[in-house]
């Protein structure tokens, strides 16, 4: 516990692993470094390294210390333990004021847990989140829940996130509602006009996203068979960036490759993928980002998972929750792209996740917090506080 000194900047140590955290939290970074009362600290931990470094550079984002956690095909257990210690002895080094995670990334909970052990107050980005079933998104709905227990600031992106926090026992006055950063983020990329789009072709294009580790294996084979009977229609063109993960390569490669209508390209970076998204008609994914991504621009989104954290799309009209089984992405695809009553209502539906101010109002709490005359401690009531 400590009071900040007016006279200086806040020191925020950003911890970031995977590429969404990084175009979550890139937004923040940038805010932080064109404001002189803050002075950030970007921590790469190198989970997804290959994507990470050339796409924060893209997005102005300046790293201070590269870790290099990942090891060929490791346990979460095991990448749960390096990140927990190299973090800590970064933590250790550094001394920031506060320490900022975003998401629900096995990065984002060991950078919490680093933090609380060094007693650094934590502020998570897109707090909140929940689906109600522990392992589902595994291992992210547990690790959200932990940083929840853990975060000082909890910056919520819709109001009912903020309540499911509330819900738990977490004081009002730490749980602040600001919007989704992924808003601002895509908001600026788009504004900056240097992406290519992946599409080729003037026919019906669908953009697919598949990676969740719960979908891997028969579930995800069967998804690429779906994915096949949508291209052998003729008329649509489907581009699918290939996720870095051997699990995911493994299960779609051999139902997807050479098939006609089908691109199967390597990751884009965010600023290609930000195009490729503007320029599609129809997004199937199960991926969560996606799902605040695509509404912003009246794309209607196809959720290839049994669960959401993000219902606000669904109960918008925005997307719709329709599972795994191959007949139903197939069913409902094809409703999109034949009927165009069901498709306008979906892309007229408006987005619930923000208006892409989301890191002015982080950064403004954050200021406020620390110029008060009073310390900040890992909460703000309990045995950490002035309190």
């Amino acid at each position: 516990m400590s009071t900040h000194p007016s006279t200086l900047p806040v020191r925020a140590m950003l911890v970031l692993g995977t590429r969404p955290e990084a175009i979550k939290l890139a937004p923040v970074a940038r805010a932080m470094a064109d404001d002189p009362q803050f002075e950030p600290i970007v921590v790469t931990t190198g989970q997804h390294r290959e994507m990470l470094h050339q796409m924060l550079g893209l997005l102005c984002v300046d790293v201070r210390i590269a870790l290099d956690v990942m090891r060929s095909r490791q346990e979460l257990s095991e990448l749960t333990a390096r990140l927990v210690g190299e973090l800590g002895e970064v933590m250790r080094g550094e001394r920031p004021d506060l320490v900022v995670v975003q998401g629900d990334t096995t990065t984002a909970l060991a950078g919490a847990l680093a933090a609380f052990y060094e007693k650094i107050p934590v502020a998570h980005v897109e707090a909140g989140l929940r689906t109600g079933v522990i392992d589902n998104p595994f291992p992210e709905e547990l690790n959200r829940s932990l940083i929840g227990r853990i975060a000082r600031w909890h910056f919520a992106p819709t109001p009912r996130a903020a309540r499911h926090l509330t819900d738990e026992g977490v004081p009002a006055e730490q749980v602040f509602t600001t919007g989704n950063t992924v808003i601002d983020n895509l908001l600026w990329v788009l504004a900056e006009g240097t992406g290519t789009s992946a599409f080729r072709t003037g026919a019906k294009r669908i953009l697919v996203t598949l990676h969740r580790r719960e979908n891997q294996g028969e579930r995800m084979r069967g998804m690429g068979r779906a994915l096949a009977r949508l291209a052998h229609r003729g008329d649509a063109e489907i581009v699918l960036p290939l996720h870095k993960s051997p699990a995911v390569r493994d299960a779609l490669l051999p139902e997807l490759d050479g098939h006609t209508g089908i691109s199967l390209v390597e990751p884009l970076d965010y600023v290609d993928f930000a195009a490729t998204l503007a320029e599609c008609d129809l997004v199937l994914t199960d991926s969560g980002g996606i799902q605040e991504e695509a509404p912003s621009l009246s794309k209607p989104a196809l959720v290839l998972r049994t669960t959401t954290e993000r219902p606000e799309a669904v109960e918008a009209g925005a997307a719709r929750l329709i599972g795994t089984d191959p007949d139903a992405i197939v069913t409902w695809a094809e409703k999109l792209l034949d009927d165009p009553a069901e498709y306008r209502r979906m892309a007229a539906a408006g987005n619930p996740f923000g208006d892409g101010l989301a890191a002015t109002r982080v950064l403004a709490q954050l200021a406020e917090d620390f110029a008060a005359e009073v310390p900040v401690g890992l909460t703000a009531s309990g045995p950490y506080s002035a309190a």
